[in-house]
């Protein structure tokens, strides 16, 4: 196949979107100008949806596969059973493969609003990873100073904490780095919280096939609040949520975050982006929403969510479409209320929630929380700015 070494799109690959490449991205550029080459990036099926940040990465590889070269999206059926350690202080639960094969279910639906595959293949890594035999760990582990695995920060935070670092956890980025051995690649893409593990790689490449791999590192998004979008957090915007959904959390992140939002989730020019600096914060946030919904959503849907939103944030009207919801009983604990209309996940959040007066019910802000809800028809509860149920 017939690489692009255009300068200038080359150039663009390798620095739009990207905060560093290692060893060095001069290296990467006269390598990818001299033959194709073959790249990957690993994502562990942790959950059975994917949120705007994992786009990060999957824009980029998906651009290199534009350019012509090998580009490979693995998705992590092996190395989710380890459980990956990076920026987690506390152990991740342990996966069964049952519960892995059930996240994976709908990730080539998805990952598809990105990535174009008659250019991207798909392999799974627990189609190696899981034939390894003890000989062929040990030959792995053999390979990398336990010294150097126990120094990475987020282990030495922990054990200053006083918290355990479980033995498993260690062998994640063997793991994670026997992937490219396997594959033979010449660049792994990932966040950067994967350059540990990347670079564990990279070593490994260097030691086992006697080959130099580089690494390529995206930053990573934050969420709705300000903190990096991850499911735990609650502050992510999925892919699949719908246009009214979509926009409405995009309204809502913190100003300073627009324009990183522009550069790393769009493929509007970074002239462009200059232009949309010199609106008001709110006209380039919904400039922002438009681009990011109709990228996932349509044209259409797009400036149909823009006017549910006028309507509800801007005029104060109830939003066109409400979930209608059905309930028996004839009265109900508050908190037992808004757990049945599923507009909180507990009573603990729920007597969260009416302790910020963030639940509504007809218009009028409920306070007490060991209160009683009357049941009626054509009640509409409100919890925060974008939940809203109708009883039917």
């Amino acid at each position: 196949m017939k690489i692009n070494i255009e300068a200038k799109k080359v150039e663009e690959v390798l620095t739009r979107g990207v905060e560093q490449v290692l060893p060095s991205r001069e290296a990467l550029k006269k390598l990818m100008e001299k033959r194709r080459i073959r790249l990957y990036l690993g994502v562990d099926p942790t959950a059975p949806k994917l949120h705007l940040g994992h786009t990060v990465t999957l824009r980029k590889l998906q651009e290199f596969a534009g350019l012509g070269h090998e580009a490979i999206l693995v998705i992590g059926t092996g190395t989710v059973l380890a459980g990956d350690p990076s920026l987690r202080l506390k152990t991740r639960p342990l996966m069964s493969e049952k519960e892995v094969k059930k996240n994976i279910q709908t990730w080539k639906r998805q990952a598809g609003k990105i990535l174009n595959f008659s250019k991207v293949k798909i392999k799974y890594n627990g189609d190696w990873l899981l034939k390894l035999k003890l000989k062929d760990i040990i030959k792995i582990a053999s390979q990398i100073s336990a010294v150097k695995l126990f120094q990475r920060e987020m282990f030495q935070r922990r054990i200053k904490m006083g918290q355990t670092v479980w033995a498993h956890e260690t062998l994640y980025p063997l793991l994670q780095g026997y992937d490219s051995v396997f594959l033979n690649v010449d660049l792994e893409i990932g966040g950067t919280d994967q350059t540990f593990n990347m670079l564990i790689g990279r070593e490994l490449m260097g030691k086992m096939r006697n080959k130099e791999k580089f690494v390529l590192t995206c930053p990573m998004i934050l969420g709705i609040d300000g903190r990096p979008m991850s499911k735990t957090s609650g502050n992510c915007i999925w892919i699949e949520d719908t246009p009214s959904q979509m926009f409405g959390k995009i309204m809502s992140i913190p100003d300073d975050l627009i324009f990183d939002y522009f550069k790393l989730l769009t493929r509007t020019s970074l002239a462009e982006i200059e232009k949309i600096k010199k609106l008001n914060p709110r006209d380039a946030k919904a400039a922002l929403a438009q681009e990011i919904v109709r990228i996932y959503h349509g044209k259409k849907a797009a400036e149909a969510a823009e006017k549910e939103f006028e309507r509800v944030f801007k005029e104060r009207k109830l939003p066109s479409r409400i979930r209608g919801i059905e309930i028996k009983e004839e009265k109900l604990n508050i908190l037992e209320f808004l757990v049945k209309t599923k507009l909180a996940s507990s009573k603990s959040e729920a007597k969260r929630l009416i302790l910020q007066k963030g639940v509504k019910i007809d218009g009028k802000i409920e306070e007490n929380w060991r209160g009683t809800v009357q049941i009626k028809k054509g009640m509409i509860i409100q919890v925060g700015k974008r939940k809203f149920v109708r009883l039917v």
